[in-house]
């Protein structure tokens, strides 16, 4: 076969694709005007692929106005074309615009009756996250497929974080703690039990229903306990998540339980600094060789409004990148998506606090072994 060229449709491919389209879809068809209209979009992409002076597949990409989502509206290979590698081809310029727009995950629907396209989105990479019932026109079912496409490379201007999942729904502050003392100082214990020790010394009891996340108060002594230097940056100088309870008898435990972290603090040299960490703070942070933790809202991570910890790895002029220790095995969720998250920097201000009434801004700092 002829070598394949990939490149952006052009006007005069109009004839060509709307024969192509015509050919392969017998409904849910683009038609001529669309097809133009996509050709003079600026911020959509339309590929053609060419063999010779043949036009014999294309891809539709959609970037999202409103987010770093990519999606893949539509792609088709010419029948005589098939089998040999046409359709990824697309798949991977497609991808690499998407990357260079600055797109985190792609994502695209297949007809569930159309199992060869099916496997080649599985090879590649991609999972189902969902469905839609009655999506095309002929009433048949689509599967959403989605793959992170833009990933973190320069490992060489930030300290490397490992990666380690939490293992229990309410040890992600331990989870995200042992991924910054591990990558500051290797010896350092990282495992499933000492997870729950850690859980152990920085609950704060109680937090919205089941048992009790882990504070910063709590997890900065637990990293000052291990050897670690350490600062803590918390917008509220009193009892945290008190919000979270309503029983009064409750509400008096998280108070026992902030006093005795800062009493405990009260004998450390830990840094605790009653303001948000900024931007620029958390860029000199990494510069210098500490890895900061951050609470966050999870909304923008998995649409849930629980507290959350993370580590964050490294920032960049468009990003922040975090290790993110929840793992959602059950919807098809693996470890590598979850390293290295790319969150961009706007948003990531905005996730950085939980609570609504009085936001909670929180961050645990953690440096080098100290000498003592």
């Amino acid at each position: 076969m002829a070598q394949i060229h990939i490149r952006p449709a052009l006007r005069s491919d109009l004839d060509a694709l709307t024969q192509l389209e015509s050919q392969l879809f017998t409904s849910d068809q683009i038609s001529r005007r669309s097809f133009r209209r996509f050709i003079s979009m600026p911020r959509d992409r339309l590929l053609v692929a060419m063999r010779d002076q043949e036009l014999i597949g294309y891809c539709l990409v959609f970037m999202h106005a409103a987010t770093r989502l990519a999606r893949i509206y539509s792609i088709g290979v010419h029948p005589d074309a098939r089998g040999h590698g046409v359709g990824e081809s697309l798949l991977h310029e497609a991808e690499a615009l998407a990357r260079q727009d600055g797109r985190i995950v792609m994502r695209l629907e297949v007809r569930k009756d159309n199992p060869a396209a099916i496997r080649l989105y599985q090879r590649l990479g991609y999972r189902q996250f969902g469905s839609y019932s009655d999506y095309y026109e002929d009433h048949s079912e689509a599967l959403r497929f989605e793959r992170r496409i833009l990933f973190y490379e320069r490992f060489d201007t930030f300290p490397k974080v490992p990666y380690y999942a939490q293992t229990t729904e309410f040890t992600c502050g331990p989870a995200a703690l042992m991924m910054a003392m591990v990558s500051l100082d290797p010896e350092q214990e990282i495992s499933s039990l000492e997870e729950l020790r850690i859980w152990r010394e920085a609950t704060t009891i109680f937090m919205l229903a089941g048992h009790g996340g882990c504070g910063p108060h709590g997890l900065a002594l637990a990293a000052w306990k291990r050897g670690f230097e350490v600062s803590a940056y918390v917008s509220q100088s009193g009892p945290l998540f008190q919000q979270t309870v309503r029983d009064e008898n409750k509400k008096r435990v998280l108070e026992l339980v902030h006093e005795g972290f800062m009493h405990d603090i009260g004998h450390t040299g830990i840094q605790l600094i009653h303001e948000s960490l900024t931007l620029e703070q958390l860029q000199s942070a990494l510069s210098a060789g500490q890895i900061p933790l951050i609470l966050i809202s999870s909304w923008q991570l998995s649409q849930s409004r629980v507290p959350h910890w993370v580590t964050v790895t490294a920032i960049d002029d468009r990003f922040v990148y975090l290790n993110d220790p929840e793992v959602d095995y059950t919807e098809g969720e693996s470890i590598a998506a979850k390293q290295y998250v790319p969150v961009d920097r706007q948003i990531f201000d905005r996730m950085q606090q939980y609570g609504r009434s009085t936001p909670l801004k929180a961050a645990v700092v953690i440096g080098p072994k100290r000498a003592d």
